[in-house]
Parts: C-alpha cells; sequence; structure tokens
C-alpha cells in the first residue's frame, strides 16, 4: 500500500481528540484523526451532560461528541474510522501510524486514546449503565437528589466519589470488599465525617437489579466471610475502583507510570519524544471530565503548532493537503 503524508494525526476521538482537531484544522496542519470504532469516547456511553459549558438545558452524551465531530471536520479535519494497529514513534523525526499494510507519516502525532472506567463485571452493570449505574460521581450525582446510593470501591477514587455525592444523596453506603481501605487516611476520614455517609464492609456487589420501570432498583451484594446475601433497595450505584488508560499502544515508546498513564513534561502536552503530544484522560489521574479534556486538546494542538513551526524547513517537502492521493498518482505511474 502506498504511504500517504500529513502534517499531523490525531489519534483518538473523544473531547481531546476532536478539540485537538478543530485547533489543528483552524490552524491550517490539515489534521487526520484516526477515530477509531468506538470514537467518542466515554461520552458515547453517558446520557444527560449536564456540567459542560454552553449547554443550558444539557445535552446527551453521543450528541456532543457529533456536534464536536462536525465542528472539526467543517474546518478541514479528515477521519479514519478504524483502529490503529500500532505506531513507530520517533524523537523528532517522522511519526509512523500503521492500519494494517497501510502506512501513514506525520510531522507530528497527538495521542488522545483516552481512559476506561475499570468495571466490575457483574451481570446488570453494562445493560443499566445510563439507567442508575455510574463511573463518575461529579458527572451524575446531582441526578440522585434525596435518592439512597452506594459507592462500590475502597481508595481515593470512592472517597471522593462519595464526599460529593453526600451533597446529594439522602443515604449512602460505600461498599467494599475489605474491611481495610486503600484510601488514604485523610479521605477516609473525610468520609467518615459526613453524617449521611455509612460503611458497608466486607462485602461483594454480585448482581445489579432493574425495576419494572427499567431503570436500576436493587444490588444483590454478598458477605465476604460469611457466604449470605441481602438486596439493597437503591436508586443509583457508582463503581469507583479506578481507571485504565488506553496507553497500550505505545508502551514502550513513550514513558509512561507505573499506572498506564503517559507522562508529559513541565505542565505542558509534550512526551518524552519531540514531535509526539499526549492529552485528556490519556494522562489525567484527577479530573477526568469532558471539559478538562478539551483544554487538554486545545493544549496539545497549539504545542503541536509550535513545534512545527519551529521546525526546520525540509527540502524535500511533500506534507501537505492531498499529499496521499499526489502520491499515489506518482507511484501509479
Amino acid at each position: 500500500m502506498p504511504t500517504e503524508h500529513v502534517k499531523i494525526c490525531i489519534i483518538g476521538a473523544g473531547p481531546a481528540g476532536f478539540t485537538a482537531a478543530i485547533y489543528a484544522a483552524r490552524a491550517n496542519l490539515e489534521p487526520l484523526v484516526f477515530e477509531g470504532f468506538q470514537w467518542g469516547g466515554q461520552l458515547q456511553n453517558t446520557t444527560d451532560v449536564e456540567n459542560y459549558p454552553g449547554y443550558p438545558g444539557g445535552i446527551m452524551g453521543p450528541e456532543m461528541m457529533n456536534e464536536f465531530r462536525a465542528q472539526a471536520e467543517r474546518f478541514g479535519t479528515r477521519f479514519v474510522t478504524d483502529d490503529v494497529d500500532r505506531v513507530e514513534l520517533s524523537d523528532g523525526g517522522v511519526q509512523k501510524v500503521f492500519l494494517g499494510d497501510e502506512e501513514y507519516q506525520a510531522k507530528a502525532v497527538i495521542l488522545a486514546m483516552g481512559a476506561e472506567p475499570s468495571r466490575l463485571g457483574i451481570p446488570g452493570e453494562r445493560e443499566l449503565s445510563g439507567c442508575g449505574v455510574s463511573t463518575c460521581g461529579v458527572c451524575d450525582g446531582a441526578f440522585f437528589k434525596d435518592q439512597k446510593v452506594i459507592v462500590i470501591g475502597g481508595g481515593d477514587s470512592a472517597m471522593e466519589d462519595s464526599i460529593f455525592l453526600s451533597k446529594f444523596a439522602s443515604d449512602l453506603d460505600i461498599v467494599h470488599r475489605r474491611d481495610e481501605f486503600r484510601a488514604s487516611k485523610i479521605m477516609l476520614e473525610r468520609a467518615r465525617d459526613k453524617d449521611n455517609i455509612s460503611f458497608k464492609t466486607p462485602y461483594v456487589p454480585e448482581e445489579f437489579i432493574a425495576g419494572d420501570d427499567g431503570k436500576l432498583a436493587k444490588v444483590r451484594v454478598r458477605q465476604a466471610e460469611t457466604g449470605n446475601t441481602e438486596e439493597l433497595e437503591v436508586g443509583g450505584a457508582f463503581v469507583a475502583i479506578g481507571h485504565t488508560p488506553r496507553s497500550e499502544l505505545v508502551v514502550g515508546q513513550v514513558d509512561i507510570d507505573e499506572g498506564g498513564y503517559v507522562l508529559t513534561k513541565d505542565g505542558s502536552t509534550r512526551t518524552n519524544l519531540a514531535g509526539v503530544f499526549a492529552v485528556g484522560d490519556l494522562v489525567d489521574h484527577t479530573y477526568r471530565q469532558a471539559v478538562t479534556a478539551a483544554g487538554s486538546g486545545c493544549k496539545g494542538a497549539l504545542d503541536a503548532e509550535w513545534y512545527l513551526r519551529d521546525m526546520p524547513p525540509d527540502p524535500e517537502e511533500h506534507w501537505g493537503t492531498n499529499t496521499g492521493a499526489i502520491i499515489q498518482a506518482v507511484e501509479a505511474s
């Protein structure tokens, strides 16, 4: 297959990837986005989004991602709806992206593959996602005002979600499979200080159960020591057992921390390789919101633009509009 040359490639198409594409396209960098078959990131599996600026009436997650994509396309972004098989990244040289036998070369690449919330893998979890089962307390907490909810997990993420949710829920149980918690002492104490937060340990969630309206009604849990089970009547359940960054594509090529997050330098989006940038939930341990991911995508596009601006000119310049078609025509002749 002929090689296509572009100025900049973006791998991933959630809020970070689409925002990077908007900024890069408006800077005449003619970005090529490898959006994958499941483009849209975690917002494709989100119902109402009420905390993103500019949508006073709220918006459905998939609709928002369609609007992001359309805006990027309006300014000239091209999309490849396929999953990248592998990359060959260099330190300041040509960045190579492969789809099977197809090779794409770019002067710069923005990594925006995102992260996935870790799942329990129990019955009802996927089916009731967005119908009472959530992985983001900050995103969905306000929908459960004056309801009884549970948070599943034992780390700082679970405590942070619980403390936030306690502002809305009437009662909240933190369900954890052990009596001991991985959470830091200060976060655990803050959760214990909330009057409407209780701890239910050691219990293991076994199933999310829907009511007649198709929404979550109960959670079946098992006492880890006795094996006895019971069903908790709840309005909402929040799974807070961590996130898994989708960095497998670049392991061994860019610097990654022990949690799998890509490392960036000095508050920028620059990785240890010149010309390679990383944005969004792929680098974010802390906030993991659509608006912060979008802001990170903006930074990535600006960093890439400045990098390309400062590159020395190539005497055999061939990175530009429709170069793939030009190269194919030349090779065919």
